[in-house]
């Protein structure tokens, strides 16, 4: 009887056929419909049902810090608690595959987490308290403020091979696509439902207290500045927590 391995060795462009669907499918989404965490989602439940080396899959964020500080490390999209415990274990050692693949734009590949020089501590504790045996790390996306990688997991000592290594990166290629269009549609919405409701806030000052735009507006930035609250937050409190009394700073503002 074929195992389920051999067969995906004997068949590559099958599981690429398979991986270029997805990779329509989730491209093919309209701008903005599709949250990063979404696409994070797809991906790693994807990598277990599409590469059968893969038991576990999950994706590391990063988040840069200040000069002299610690990297914020966070577990996303994990397809189990396997993932989440990796990355609890990584950022309690501070170091691992997944900062080198982030940090160093690169693919770390561990054939046996009992035998790795790399990480030694950090490699003993994951052999001690996981099943995980070998893991895959890929660059996902690096912005001003955060790095992300592609973490796949195998029970199986050397696990991935030459092959499986290609299709997983051709599989993060996609994916990193599919989160640079995430991101831009998450920040545009961003910025719509911020015009928006400082327009909002804008008609409501307007109608109160007979201002035009102009000195509407100069009103909610200077409320802003004065308690040092994002213009956004101010016109929302503005619009949706209570009407501003009379004589109170807004209507001081306008004098």
């Amino acid at each position: 009887m074929t195992s389920p391995r051999s067969g995906y060795a004997a068949d590559p462009t099958s599981v690429h056929a398979r991986i270029a669907r997805l990779a329509r499918s989730v491209h093919g989404s309209s701008p903005g419909s599709v949250r990063p965490d979404d696409v994070l989602e797809t991906v790693t439940n994807s990598a277990v049902q599409l590469l059968p080396p893969v038991d576990h899959a999950g994706a590391t964020v990063v988040r840069k810090q200040r000069q002299h500080k610690r990297a914020d490390l966070s577990s996303v999209a994990a397809t189990g608690d396997v993932p989440r415990l990796f990355d609890a274990l990584q950022d309690e050692h501070g170091d691992g595959p997944c900062f080198e693949a982030v940090w160093t734009q690169q693919t770390v590949l561990i054939c046996d987490t009992a035998d790795e020089p790399r990480w030694p501590d950090l490699m003993r504790t994951v052999a001690e308290q996981t099943p995980v045996r070998s893991i895959l790390s890929i660059q996902l996306f690096v912005t001003d403020l955060e790095l992300g990688a592609l973490n796949l997991f195998s029970e199986t000592v050397d696990g991935f091979d030459g092959n499986t290594e290609d299709i997983a990166t051709t599989l993060a290629a996609h994916a990193a696509i599919a989160l640079s269009g995430a991101r831009r549609g998450q920040q545009f919405r961003s910025a719509v439902a911020t015009r928006d409701i400082i327009g909002q806030a804008k008609g409501m000052l307007m109608e109160r207290y007979r201002v035009d735009a102009d000195r509407a507006f100069d009103i909610l930035r200077q409320l802003s500045q004065e308690s040092n609250t994002p213009l956004a937050d101010l016109a929302t409190q503005v619009v949706s927590v209570e009407p501003l009394r009379s004589g109170g700073p807004a209507e001081n503002a306008t004098s």
